[in-house]
């Protein structure tokens, strides 16, 4: 059975575990799409695309991919928002999504946002446009004293504040702190890597530079692959 048969009948499956139980309190019209919105893109959006989120984790589906087929078979968002949700709760020790992720009503606004948005067209109106930070700066970011202070996107989103740094030659200490729950680094190949860190930490490093033209990026799998690096330039 390929996937998209498999996910079907799943979806219809939690739609009739959903309908049997009346569990409606906080993932249908009561649900908060908002809050969902936001701890999706902290807590999910590394390792799942989701358009409408701006995701672009590849660790785990892309959801738009993976309900596209039951959007257009007509499943509404009650059946998948019950997968979404019994995902959230099955997930195992060890396995790539951790346990306890988010939990209860927290959980279910998340199910709630991703069966809003997952395969439709178009983009988030309203309250939800501005649920998380905008996009990445379009000025450089600038050394000074030796420091060149690279935030990650503290949303969560797979990106850093500044997609450009200028720096001048010498040597240079790099820092990214990173005020979201996703988990970074900064590096630049041949010069250092800074550690993993999250929840306010400071990935960082000291090297020497010589003028030229550098790629700093996060080494954690999938995140540069989704988008998140940017250039240097070293005069």
């Amino acid at each position: 059975m390929t996937t998209a048969p498999r996910l079907t009948l799943l979806i219809a499956g939690a739609a009739a575990v959903a309908a049997l139980s009346g569990c409606s309190a906080k993932g249908g019209s009561n649900a908060d799409l908002v809050n969902g919105k936001k701890l999706f893109v902290a807590k999910c959006g590394s390792c799942h695309t989701l358009a409408h989120a701006g995701t672009k984790g590849t660790v785990g589906p892309n959801l738009d991919d993976a309900f596209r087929n039951p959007v257009k078979e007509g499943f509404g968002d009650s059946a998948i928002r019950g997968l979404v949700r019994e995902w959230i709760n099955i997930a195992r020790k060890g396995g790539v999504m951790p346990q306890g992720l988010v939990k209860g009503d927290d959980a279910q606004d998340v199910a709630a946002y991703v069966a809003s948005v997952a395969a439709k067209p178009g983009k988030d109106q309203g309250l939800l446009a501005t649920a998380v930070g905008g996009g990445q700066s379009s000025k450089p970011a600038v050394e000074q004293n030796g420091t060149l202070t690279i935030p990650a996107d503290p949303s969560g989103q797979l990106q850093f504040v500044y997609k450009t740094a200028q720096a001048k030659a010498g040597q240079i200490t790099i820092e990214m702190p990173n005020k979201s729950s996703a988990t970074h680094d900064i590096v630049i190949d041949g010069k250092g890597k800074g550690p993993e860190v999250s929840g306010g930490g400071t990935s960082k490093f000291t090297a020497n530079f010589a003028p030229g033209t550098y790629t700093f990026y996060c080494s954690v799998p999938g995140h540069r692959q989704a988008g998140m690096f940017g250039k240097l330039v070293v005069k």
